[in-house]
């Protein structure tokens, strides 16, 4: 017999069941590992979804997270993709979230969307330049782009793990980019985008995210203070605002 052969109910409440159990085991299984820097990077799109009241949005790099899912709660109508087949060993499963399999470098999606949130993704696409004009081709006019990920202000590295240092040169075996002010000049200097908010995170003593002594609890500086995390918020085709200070 068939899974699909049994009673509708029945299994749903084999599958309430599942659900139950693997966050019984979860919850039973946690172990405290630090604090990342999702608190930060959520708060700032939170900030910016009530901000702007937009009815639909687009999570590019949603992997494992819950974010569609809480950005869900809130009353937006929220589309998740993530390049699942090419990234992700075969196994990853959003269980919190439908994800779409689609690559942002060739999205299948078509917009527009009033939001987008790109959370701790785009230093893993080698190609970032492209995915920025791809977010952005699918944000309506006026609509606005979160995006975060480590940064310096001057240098630009190509993979923070490679670097002497790096705490997490052992535990991570993708690449990671360190993005600069160079690389946000470029992507809004032809899209008609305007950086409208830019927070600056130092989470380390060191000079690039990863490097150094954890600082705890994180805290917010200025653009020439020593900082390793950036949140940003862009608007497109908007004369409103400007570069964030």
């Amino acid at each position: 017999m068939s899974l699909l052969s049994l009673p509708k109910r029945l299994i749903q409440r084999l599958g309430n069941l599942y659900a139950r159990e693997i966050g019984r085991r979860e919850y039973l299984a946690q172990e405290f590992l630090g604090i990342n820097e999702r608190s930060v990077e959520y708060r700032f799109a939170f900030e910016h979804l009530t901000q702007a009241c937009p009815r639909t949005v687009l999570d590019v790099g949603t992997g494992r997270t819950a974010l569609p899912h809480l950005m869900r709660s809130c009353g937006f109508l929220v589309t998740a993709m993530d390049n699942i087949k090419d990234y992700w060993p075969s196994a990853m499963v959003n269980r919190h979230y439908h994800v779409l399999d689609d690559d942002i470098l060739k999205p299948k999606i078509s917009g527009p969307f009033d939001f987008l949130t790109c959370i701790s993704t785009l230093e893993h696409i080698r190609d970032h330049a492209r995915a920025m004009r791809n977010m952005l081709s699918l944000l309506k006019p006026g609509g606005r782009l979160v995006v975060t990920f480590p940064y310096n202000e001057k240098t630009y590295v190509e993979n923070v793990y490679a670097l002497p240092g790096s705490i997490g040169a052992d535990k991570y075996p993708f690449m990671t980019q360190v993005f600069s002010r160079r690389e946000l000049d470029l992507w809004t200097r032809d899209s008609g985008a305007r950086i409208i908010a830019q927070e600056y995170w130092r989470y380390f003593d060191g000079p690039f995210w990863t490097i150094g002594q954890r600082v705890v609890p994180p805290v917010r500086v200025e653009s020439s203070d020593l900082h390793q995390i950036t949140c940003i918020a862009l608007v497109k085709g908007s004369a409103e605002g400007g570069r964030a200070p």
